[in-house]
């Protein structure tokens, strides 16, 4: 049964009232028309449903019987996604020797059944004068750590590359709430917005503004990626085969529209202290532009826990062909200050997005919860019946000695 309630208009109570007590009443007191509706004088119909057996327990069962088999399917989709990740936390300290590494620095995950045993990654570091983008390294060399791994199937497109940080909270209060948004979408601000927005990487000792200023930008992960390099392809005479990557397309459309380059002048801004490298001194043909560069704009939408993955190119062409690879990095980017790690993670993707099997997990456990529930629910029902509305189990119907249990 269902349970509706609808009530007078205030004014007629007021009205009604007044006159069974014989009082008389001043018009004026009358609630305005405007406020005198059902939904501002809380009168809306209501609607609630009695929980009987005949309503809970086939709710029960219909749960269950829905979730656990798309929890399967989810997690079947998810199991099909091939994966690779390697930690290369400790690539600047292998030196110029391969070293291999051990089984907690890796991760392979392939559908296919190929009981072939994979050769385990390795890596070295060398030392290079220029940037990935040939660009000349400000005051030195360059560690550039090189990565050699096997793929033993044919891995079919889209493949992504992502970068995965460990034990970085990006979620808190302080961290997130340093930035300027007028900043970043092409405004010009005052020392003292920026101080209130962006501290404590605001202004430098000289007095410029950091552009882009706060925590947030001056943490940027700034590790660099090189294309995968397939070794001694097969069926060909070429040493290897480069597959190229796209570091376009990787960020929401809606993060473009809201990012501008700054209309502040030059001799107002610097570059942030942890950019120093990229950008040495801000100049009209070096000047940073949050509109274009879709790596800063993937940063700056946080993530809400303290291990993460951000999408750092793509791969649209043909399949991967099975074989070793090569990738290098340059490695600017110092996350042990901290005690954290970065990885690099090579994937496919599903309809649900790339490796993960909680959400399918979480349905499973879900279904099996709510057939159980329905179980011991119905199990009751027919053991230990009670009739609907049954008076025995109130107060004044116990006897004195039931009511103290």
């Amino acid at each position: 049964m269902a349970d509706t309630k609808s009530r007078k208009p205030a004014s007629k109570v007021y009205h009604e009232t007044c006159l069974s007590h014989g009082y008389t009443y001043n018009s004026s007191f009358l609630l305005h028309p405007d406020l005198d509706t059902a939904f501002k004088q809380q009168r809306l119909k209501a609607w609630q449903p009695l929980l009987t057996p005949k309503t809970v327990l086939p709710t029960l069962f219909a749960a269950g019987i829905v979730l656990a088999p798309l929890g399967g399917l989810f997690l079947f989709e998810s199991e099909r996604v091939n994966e690779i990740v390697i930690n290369y936390t400790g690539c600047a300290a292998a030196g110029a020797n391969e070293v291999a590494l051990t089984g907690d620095l890796y991760s392979y995950k392939f559908t296919s059944d190929n009981s072939t045993v994979i050769r385990a990654p390795s890596y070295k570091t060398v030392s290079s004068p220029t940037y990935m983008n040939n660009a000349t390294v400000n005051g030195g060399n360059v560690n550039r750590c090189v990565i050699k791994f096997s793929i033993p199937m044919e891995l079919k497109g889209p493949i992504y590359i992502f970068y995965q940080l460990t034990n970085f909270y990006q979620n808190h209060r302080k961290y997130v709430k340093s930035l300027s948004y007028n900043q970043l979408s092409g405004e010009i601000i005052s020392p003292v917005d920026a101080g209130a927005s962006c501290n404590p990487v605001a202004m430098d000792p000289n007095g410029k503004m950091y552009y882009p200023c706060g925590l947030i930008a001056n943490s940027m992960f700034n590790d660099s990626f090189s294309n995968l390099r397939l070794l001694n392809p097969a069926n060909t005479s070429s040493d290897n085969k480069t597959y190229f990557f796209s570091e376009t397309g990787i960020a929401w459309p809606s993060d473009k529209a809201r990012f501008k380059q700054t209309k502040m002048p030059l001799d107002q801004i610097t570059p942030p202290p942890n950019w120093i490298a990229r950008y040495p001194n801000y100049t009209t043909d070096n000047l940073f532009d949050p509109q274009t560069d879709e790596h800063f704009q993937v940063w700056m939408r946080t993530s809400w826990y303290p291990t993460f993955r951000k999408l750092y190119s793509h791969y649209d062409g043909g399949a991967l062909a099975p074989g070793t690879y090569e990738v290098q990095m340059d490695l600017n980017y110092d996350i042990t200050a901290y005690g954290g790690t970065k990885s690099i993670v090579i994937t496919g993707t599903s309809f649900l997005g790339d490796r993960n099997p909680f959400m399918g997990l979480a349905w499973i456990i879900m279904g099996c919860v709510c057939a159980f529930l329905g179980v011991v629910f119905l199990g009751w029902h027919f053991f230990r019946p009670r009739k609907l509305g049954d008076h025995d189990r109130l107060s004044w119907n116990q006897t004195p000695g039931a009511r103290h249990h």
